[in-house]
């Protein structure tokens, strides 16, 4: 049986396999390799660890596979009954009640239509069904999820989306002492942002995209020039 460490990124020197070889041998597996006595990433995504002693990197997938609790972004493609049905970049489409947002009721119910975009999270996803969305939280409130208005909507990703998402992301911090805006992360690799104007809503953009061939020795460097990466 495997598990799942932390998200690493190529260049990222892996010091938690490292102290276990020092202790008894272990199998290094795609996306690992050895750098004189140390241990580093030579790709994206989970490090996974199969007992006793066999550690790998799990690198994601082009396609989206959904997974309950995901954070995501989906585009309406059509109301179908009492649920809409809603593309999130899977090999199969999502739906979502009209139930499933704060407040909601038969009389009360979100105006949606096709093309607008929701943050929503994952409730149930499995091979044998169709995945289930909701825009609320377990208190029924909606937080940050629901229809999101205006702003600018782009892909990334699924490595970048799962970046972005990581409790205390320094590139998000960066461009917080940069300028305000409000920002839409879908472990799907999708992305809405919002600013101020336009330009900055753009320039905000390209920064966040400026990420995306960074390796994990580079990503404070590239934090730090994101300012410049606005002005451009």
């Amino acid at each position: 049986m495997s598990s799942s460490l932390n998200i690493v990124m190529p260049g990222e020197r892996i010091t938690a396999v490292e102290d276990v070889a020092k202790g008894k041998r272990i199998i290094l597996g795609p996306g690992l390799r050895r750098v004189n006595d140390t241990v580093v990433a030579s790709k994206a995504g989970p490090l996974k660890h199969r007992e006793p002693n066999t550690y790998w990197v799990d690198n994601y997938q082009r396609r989206y596979v959904p997974a309950r609790g995901d954070l995501i972004i989906g585009i309406i493609k059509a109301k179908s009954g009492d649920v809409y049905r809603v593309d999130i970049g899977s090999a199969d489409s999502a739906s979502i009640s009209y139930l499933a947002f704060e407040a909601a009721t038969k009389k009360n119910r979100p105006d949606l239509n096709p093309g607008d975009l929701l943050y929503a999270r994952v409730l149930n996803a499995s091979p044998d069904i169709e995945p289930e969305l909701v825009c609320v939280n377990s208190n029924g409130k909606r937080g940050k999820l629901g229809l999101l208005q205006d702003g600018f909507f782009f892909k990334c990703s699924l490595n970048l989306g799962r970046l972005l998402l990581r409790e205390n992301c320094p590139a998000l911090k960066a461009l917080t002492e940069k300028l305000p805006y409000e920002i839409a992360v879908g472990v799907n690799g999708r992305i809405w942002v919002k600013a101020h104007s336009a330009a900055e809503t753009v320039g905000l953009a390209n920064a966040i995209l400026s990420l995306e061939q960074a390796g994990h020795s580079e990503i404070d460097k590239v934090c730090d020039n994101l300012g410049d990466v606005l002005q451009a």
